[in-house]
């Protein structure tokens, strides 16, 4: 593991917290830790404002889950279900670090 690898390992198990990936069906899921730093913009959809919510994953938990995450998967996130826009893989070299996720909607 090379210290990218390592230091955003250790940065999300730092500041992460609890979050469930999931397919819209139910029909597979995985327990994350996920970092989510502030929101930096605020877009206007339909006439109300909306931030687009950003988290970071390790690969690790999504390998040994055998769950790749996806687009139109949910993220569960302190009772919130978010709804993912782009799932895309981090990769340090030829290996798979983690997941940046792109995800909107709060409900």
């Amino acid at each position: 593991m090379s210290y990218r690898t390592d230091r955003r390992r250790r940065q999300i198990n730092a500041k992460g917290r609890p979050m469930q990936l999931m397919r819209p069906d139910k029909s597979a899921s995985v327990t994350v830790t996920g970092y989510a730093p502030p929101p930096q913009a605020i877009t206007l959809e339909d006439g109300v404002s909306v931030a687009p919510f950003a988290a970071q994953i390790a690969a690790a938990e999504t390998t040994a889950a055998s769950y790749t995450p996806a687009r139109g998967d949910w993220l569960m996130d302190n009772g919130r279900r978010y709804t993912v826009t782009d799932a895309v893989p981090v990769y340090d070299g030829p290996a798979l670090s983690g997941w940046s996720l792109i995800a909107k909607g709060g409900e």
